[in-house]
């Protein structure tokens, strides 16, 4: 889900922000909330210096950790993906096995949801994220959160973790590229899950 232009980790898999002072990694911390929030509020218009601004840093400091939009933009998504990672590993190290692939997959949607900014500002400069390389990256926690949702009786025993991928990888480009309001995507999840649950329970 990232390019070389748009990516905020090292070419040997590691975080953009290891090696880092510790007070440039909350610089960097702070523009990523910063940005997240303003891309969010003000969608196409939104500035580099408005971000700076409300993180509260130079807009030097910015270009230092992110020398163009586009950077900071792929920042955002890379972001992302770090955060997803260690939601789901959580909820399979944590969570009820009765709803966790349910909150998982809720969680995807929304969030996909909120970076379709991110992700059209992206596009105008030619770098494509495919929603696909994010989802498949997350397959094997995935398929823990179904096999102990089917353990417990949650989805249906002839679910498989394609299926579940492929849902998952289409409802996220979907509410990503048709700009769902809430209301789909609530009804639309409710659609799917009714899908996955077994008869009876749901």
């Amino acid at each position: 889900m990232t390019t070389d232009s748009a990516s905020s980790a090292h070419r040997d898999g590691r975080p953009a922000s290891q090696g880092l002072r510790a007070d440039a990694r909350r610089n960097r911390a702070r523009i990523l909330e910063a940005a997240e929030a303003v891309f969010a509020e003000k969608g196409t218009s939104a500035s580099t210096e408005e971000v700076a601004r409300r993180a509260g840093v130079a807009i030097g400091t910015v270009f230092r950790h992110f020398p163009t939009k586009e950077a900071l933009l792929g920042a955002l998504v890379g972001d992302l993906v770090e955060r997803l990672g260690t939601e789901v590993e959580a909820l399979v190290a944590e969570g009820d096995p009765a709803t966790s692939l349910f909150t998982f997959f809720t969680g995807m949607v929304e969030q996909a949801a909120a970076k379709k900014t991110v992700v059209d500002l992206l596009a105008t400069s030619g770098i494509d994220l495919p929603v696909a390389k994010p989802v498949h990256a997350l397959r094997q926690p995935i398929e823990a959160l179904l096999t102990r949702a089917q353990q417990v009786g949650a989805v249906r025993a002839d679910v498989r973790v394609p299926e579940v991928l492929a849902l998952l990888t289409a409802v996220c480009q979907a509410a990503l590229r048709g700009d769902w309001d809430q209301d789909l995507r609530t009804r639309t999840l409710t659609v799917v899950f009714d899908g996955l649950r077994p008869p009876g329970t749901r």
